[in-house]
């Protein structure tokens, strides 16, 4: 089989899939491969094959980037069987799948699997509302005999083009989605999801952190309204794609070990720690034209998580933009305070050799630093300055979004913050007095 594969309207390879073997070859066009600003897809497919390279060793690579673009658990059961293709079938997945991904990338059959011309379909509320009312019988990524969009992840959404007041499903060359649309969960338990991502969100572009826009809308049902960072809208209406790939694309990691502990917390396999972890995307930042900007952000990144308790803060929660000059740390997405939700599970990825808060010392945030080349008096700065911070600008966000987060939601994260910040901000001070020779 063999998919075109664009970056948002220029052709720049080839996706072949031999089924007889198994393998994928990704074959970069050469009008794209020798132009003056052309780029890699990802740093682990270079426009040129590593010289000694095996087939089976470039396919595994190949695979796995494509393999994130899917959905996971049940958005992907709904998706492979509206498309009556096998789960595991990644070829006949990304033939199905591919025109609407995350970034700018596409999925094409060649000559033919893409409309030539725009196409706007109006999505009322209502029937939004009436689709996320009936998600036990029809699958909500579902939408018109079609899967409408290809974004990794487990939470149900739908991504629309906005105009003015008005939403719409989209396809064609020049007409990409603007926004993501994420109702809560089916499950009953996180009903409140909506509101605490969404103050969690402001609460983090509130302290400084670059992170995607947000906001909430009722339709009835409440439903996050994520405007996309990989979308950029011309003046006359048309939008472009930006490139964009995860943390496991950009370390060339499947999508089942954007866990550090890629094979379980269970104390007999803990102590492989294979999948993507803050050393490793920490590493990634040695491609970026503004490196001390982005380890600077990557670190109030880390910092935040862990104070407001975002335990599944993983390798695919973090984004990067990629172009000629290399890749840049992108906005920040999906964060989210676990426990008023139900959730008491380790850390994504470790601090240090410590996987929750509570067992984060000086000592392992010392190690963090050296992991990951940040400065320890600049690290316990940004640690004391973020808990200070939280601490006077949660409450006054919550009273402003009173009307907005209902007090339950917003009074949880504030509890779950001040026991985070009061003890991380009396370790900060002593994160500098760690002699390197003892780490």
């Amino acid at each position: 089989m063999e998919l075109e594969v664009w970056l948002d309207d220029v052709e720049v390879g080839r996706l072949l899939h031999d089924g007889a073997s198994g393998l994928f070859a990704l074959h970069y066009r050469g009008a794209w491969s020798g132009g003056a600003r052309s780029y890699p897809l990802a740093p682990t497919l270079p426009l040129d094959r590593p010289e000694g390279q095996t087939d089976e060793q470039h396919s595994i690579q190949v695979r796995q980037f494509f393999e994130n673009l899917l959905p996971e658990g049940e958005a992907l059961d709904h998706a492979a069987a509206a498309s009556v293709v096998s789960k595991a079938n990644l070829a006949g997945l990304l033939a199905a799948l591919g025109r609407e991904t995350s970034g700018a990338l596409r999925i094409l059959l060649p000559g033919g699997g893409d409309p030539r011309f725009p196409q706007q379909r109006p999505l009322p509320r209502t029937e939004l509302s009436e689709r996320i009312r009936n998600r036990s019988q029809e699958p909500f990524s579902v939408w018109d005999g079609s899967v409408r969009l290809s974004i990794a992840g487990y939470q149900d959404k739908i991504a629309v083009y906005v105009d003015g007041d008005d939403w719409f499903l989209v396809d064609g060359p020049q007409m990409a989605s603007t926004h993501i649309v994420k109702p809560a969960p089916a499950r009953p338990e996180l009903a409140d999801l909506p509101f605490n991502e969404f103050f969690c969100m402001r609460l983090a572009r509130r302290v400084g952190l670059d992170v995607a826009h947000v906001d909430l809308h009722h339709v009835p049902e409440p439903v996050l309204f994520v405007e996309r960072f990989d979308r950029k809208r011309l003046e006359d209406g048309r939008v472009r794609r930006l490139h964009l790939i995860d943390g496991c694309q950009a370390l060339g990691l499947p999508v089942s070990w954007k866990y550090e502990r890629a094979y379980g917390d269970r104390p007999e396999v803990q102590q492989w720690r294979d999948g993507a972890s803050m050393p490793k995307l920490f590493g990634l930042l040695q491609h970026s034209p503004r490196m001390l900007l982005d380890r600077m952000a990557m670190t109030r990144w880390v910092i935040f998580q862990l104070l407001i308790g975002n335990s599944d803060a993983h390798g695919k929660n973090v984004s990067f933009h990629v172009d000629h000059a290399g890749l840049r740390l992108a906005p920040a997405y999906d964060i989210v305070c676990m426990p008023p939700l139900g959730f008491d599970h380790p850390q994504a990825m470790a601090i240090g050799d410590a996987f929750s808060e509570p067992e984060v010392t000086p000592f392992e945030w010392a190690c963090f630093a050296k992991q990951c080349g940040v400065a320890p008096r600049q690290l316990a700065q940004d640690l004391r300055r973020l808990t200070e911070t939280l601490t006077a600008e949660a409450p006054k966000l919550a009273r402003e979004l009173a009307d907005v987060v209902p007090p339950r939601v917003s009074d949880a994260i504030i509890d779950v913050l001040a026991s985070t910040c009061a003890r991380q901000r009396r370790l900060a001070g002593e994160i500098p007095k760690v002699k390197p020779e003892d780490l």
